[in-house]
């Protein structure tokens, strides 16, 4: 019942912003979707992840199968294309396969599966479709922030990000001095975020085959949560970044054309008008949010894991700030938007008690207070970094460690070892 009534609230959301999108005459996500299914799609990898995800809950016999298919419908459609004389102008050549064998499952799972069996490949696919269906939604989202907030709020960050010393200026001029080979591995590292979400996801769920059954918690329901969520900001505090709003990349709706070479100087700041294009996607940072959920879901694995989730973290906030996609403000609100959400899954997964209570309310009350004093407090943020910047360090720290003592509790202890007890002997 809980499945089948968050399947019926997804579909009805999906619809609502169908809707909303088509008000802008704009496809929205369904049909991006739809399409699909016979156009190029527009990432073929992310097809094949989420046709990844769906594998967890099939045998291995069955995983060679679903990947030759989806391989083999790929080439047919390939030499159809090929022999009708079809440009591809956008897209990948591959990943309508992936697509065609996941919705092939739900055909079998609905014929050929009763019961828990016919419940955990819906379940399989349905995991693997959200994560298509997420970044449908998310370019959704994206064009509806461009085409209904007109001014943004680029100002007011600017100025409170003096507090931190302007982060995006600093990283932007390292990045920009390490060359063309530091900015590819940044660049890859940002747009493969996804990827590196689902290593680690189909970590979490290599059981899920054996088991027949998903554990109580994992990366995609928090990876769902957190593009969920996070647009309703960018409606509420819409900006688009410094590359846009202080560099050439704004052309001329920019404030001026200053990153990364020169910080902007300290002025009473005001919403600027922007076109309707750019997507007011920066407050909070989702890259940072995304990049922090996979750092805490790869704790749990082995070395290389954990290896790659810090990797991923670190050189995601570089590319964020390098980039010029965001000012350093938008990371920490990030890191307490993702610490906040965790919390909030993992208590409802275990049972709420009263240390997760205490910390989502927390989370929720410093990310709230991040937000009002960037809009209300930018001057006397920026007129006196040596108090601001820390109070602001120090608010996500105040969630970091309520967040580590509050998971450390939750945490099993290990039973310990029995003792054998003395045996009386012989004398």
């Amino acid at each position: 019942m809980l499945y089948a009534a968050a399947g019926v609230v997804a579909l009805g959301f999906f619809v609502a912003l169908e809707i909303a999108a088509r008000r802008y005459g704009l496809p929205g996500p369904v049909t991006n979707q739809v399409q699909e299914v016979i156009l190029p799609p527009k990432s073929g990898f992310l097809l094949y992840a989420g046709m990844a995800l769906m594998m967890v809950v099939l045998t291995w016999r069955q995983r060679f199968i679903a990947v030759g298919t989806a391989i083999g419908i790929d080439i047919v459609i390939f030499l159809v294309r090929w022999a009708v004389g079809a440009k591809l102008t956008d897209g990948h050549p591959f990943g309508n396969g992936a697509l065609w064998v996941m919705l092939g499952c739900v055909v079998i799972a609905l014929t050929r599966r009763t019961g828990r069996e016919r419940a955990l490949l819906l379940k399989g696919v349905g995991l693997g479709l959200l994560l298509v269906a997420g970044r449908k939604t998310g370019d959704t989202w994206l064009l509806i922030t461009a085409k209904s907030r007109p001014t943004v709020l680029d100002p007011y960050l600017a100025t409170a990000d003096h507090a931190l010393g302007n982060l995006s200026w600093l990283v932007g001029r390292i990045v920009k001095a390490t060359g063309p080979i530091g900015a590819h591995v940044l660049d890859y590292v940002y747009i493969q975020l996804a990827v590196a979400a689902v290593v680690v996801t189909m970590y979490q769920l290599r059981h899920v085959a054996a088991e027949r059954r998903f554990p109580r918690h994992h990366l995609v329901r928090t990876f769902l949560v957190i593009g969920l969520l996070g647009p309703g900001i960018y409606m509420i505090f819409p900006v688009v970044g410094p590359i846009f709003a202080y560099g050439a990349d704004g052309g001329h709706w920019a404030v001026a054309s200053v990153w990364p070479s020169t910080p902007p100087p300290i002025s009473l700041p005001r919403p600027i008008p922007f076109d309707e294009i750019t997507p007011r996607n920066c407050m909070p940072s989702l890259h940072t949010a995304w990049a922090t959920a996979i750092f805490i879901h790869s704790r749990q694995g082995p070395r290389i894991l954990r290896f790659a989730g810090t990797f991923w973290l670190v050189a995601t906030l570089g590319a964020t700030l390098g980039f010029g996609y965001h000012y350093g403000v938008d990371l920490i609100a990030g890191v307490v938007f993702t610490l906040t959400i965790e919390t909030a899954l993992r208590a409802l997964a275990r049972g709420w008690d009263r240390s997760g209570i205490q910390l989502v309310v927390h989370g929720t009350t410093v990310f709230a207070a991040l937000l009002v004093s960037y809009r209300y407090l930018p001057m006397e943020m920026a007129r006196h970094p040596w108090l601001f910047g820390p109070l602001l360090l120090l608010a996500m720290a105040s969630v970091i460690h309520g967040y580590i003592r509050t998971t450390r509790l939750w945490e099993p202890k290990a039973a310990p070892a029995l003792q054998p007890e003395p045996q009386p002997e012989l004398v």
